[in-house]
């Protein structure tokens, strides 16, 4: 099977709500089919086993993936941000199956409303959350934290700039997996056995979320309310 998406989640409306992005989003598409027809082979990060239907309808496409990072070569991989070790130290203090990883990707932002929802909802559930924090995951300067929600939390929390994902995608202590959906996100976490908590932002992760949640059926979407917000209540309940 192959899962559906709805109209306004296609990649070029989804990116912008300025027409002229999407129209240049649209051309970029359409010049990128163009040349995939002149060619022999497409080559991609996926296995046969993730997308078999997909992969029939287009049999010139060759999985050859997952391409993964491995802990032997973390060191030579590239990063957008310097990852912060320290947090694997923190996974091993705690439970097997215990804790919630929760990261965005390079690109999801938040405004203040969402970012503190999330922040009560991890509270909320009264489990350990391992939550890498972009400097710039907000709009704004600063991330404005409920009041009082580091004293709350305290140790049942750890937040990073940047994590070492796939390190801790295979420590034992991880429970699931909140995500942006992106599609290397997507294989780490699939590689792993990790459960996920679909919360996509942009681009294909809308169709990588329908994958999780309606083919492979490893994952839950997070229902955003009449205003566009995940809320609290709704994070506690999926994790629950």
């Amino acid at each position: 099977m192959t899962p559906s998406i709805h109209s306004m989640n296609l990649i070029w409306l989804n990116l912008d709500d300025s027409p002229s992005t999407q129209k240049i989003m649209f051309d970029f598409l359409l010049r990128n089919n163009k040349v995939v027809e002149t060619i022999d082979w497409v080559l991609c990060n996926s296995s046969l086993e993730l997308e078999l239907q997909g992969f029939n309808l287009v049999p010139n496409v060759l999985p050859i993936g997952p391409f993964l990072a491995t802990n032997r070569l973390r060191n030579l991989s590239g990063n957008f941000w310097p990852e912060d070790p320290t947090c694997l130290q923190w996974l091993d203090q705690q439970s097997p199956g215990s804790v919630i990883y929760v990261a965005f990707g390079s690109f999801t932002v938040f405004d203040q409303i969402q970012f503190q929802e999330l922040a009560v909802g991890l509270e909320i559930t009264e489990r350990p959350f391992l939550w890498v924090v972009r400097e710039d995951i907000t709009k704004g300067k600063h991330h404005n934290y409920p009041k009082g929600f580091n004293e709350r939390v305290g140790n049942q929390c750890r937040i990073v700039s940047w994590a070492p994902q796939a390190a801790v995608l295979g420590h034992s202590s991880i429970a699931c997996f909140i995500s942006h959906c992106g599609w290397n996100s997507t294989m780490e976490g699939v590689s792993n056995g990790v459960p996920f908590l679909c919360w996509p932002y942009f681009a294909d992760q809308f169709l990588n979320e329908s994958y999780i949640s309606d083919i492979w059926k490893i994952g839950l979407k997070l229902q955003k309310d009449e205003g566009g917000i995940i809320r609290k209540e709704e994070i506690k309940s999926k994790v629950e």
